[in-house]
């Protein structure tokens, strides 16, 4: 039986480093792209042991319980997408131009790149918000920051003058992140090339037309 669940916050001392035959840093990644793939509830405990190369009792020796190994997978996941998004804004001339560049990428994306798949926290969200409220919250909260790192963009780039003073940070932050969500679903939906690439396109102009 599975062990009772840990708070996020003690989430990473749960790789049990004294009996560790087993790379954390390869297992986790194995779990998410299983989960990322499957779901939280679709992923059965055999899928697990497959894809970590694990038995059960190491699995939950290491991480504790299902709930947790997809919480950790989920955080890695979260860490992973906002550190692109920070570099990719660190190499871009301007806020704008960073997030109109951040659009026309996925159009460059490799037919088989797991980023073509919708995005992680919107399927946890779909898939555990009526049947697994801390899974939920914790990708509530993940979303939040996401769009919040977003509004600092937007916020950054007003204090350049690149959007008018009375343009509301936060506002646009939602908007391009319901934009992002748009366009991963039609990447994950097998949308043909041309036309992910045309739609990116006007995603990003939308994004240059701000400028003042």
């Amino acid at each position: 039986m599975p062990l009772k669940s840990l708070p996020i916050d003690n989430l990473k001392d749960c790789n049990m480093a004294r009996a560790a035959s087993y790379d954390r840093d390869t297992a986790l990644d194995a779990a998410l792209s299983l989960f990322w793939d499957k779901g939280y509830h679709a992923t059965s405990l055999k899928d697990l042991e497959a894809s970590l190369k694990m038995k059960p009792g190491s699995i939950y020796a290491a991480f504790s319980s299902k709930e947790n190994l997809y919480l950790l997978a989920l955080d890695r996941y979260f860490n992973t997408s906002r550190d692109q998004v920070r570099a990719q804004m660190a190499q871009a001339d301007t806020p704008l131009d960073g997030l109109a560049d951040h659009f026309r990428s996925y159009a460059d994306l490799a037919p088989d790149a797991t980023a073509r798949q919708a995005c992680m926290l919107t399927k946890t969200l779909v898939d555990t918000q009526k049947t697994d409220p801390v899974l939920a919250r914790q990708t509530t909260k993940y979303l939040s920051e996401i769009r919040d790192e977003f509004a600092g963009i937007f916020e950054q780039a007003k204090q350049q003058g690149q959007l008018p003073a009375d343009a509301d940070p936060n506002r646009l932050a939602r908007r391009f992140q319901a934009n992002v969500t748009a366009l991963r679903i039609e990447m994950h939906q097998g949308t043909p090339q041309n036309e992910i690439a045309d739609l990116a396109e006007d995603m990003a102009q939308e994004v240059e037309r701000l400028k003042v």
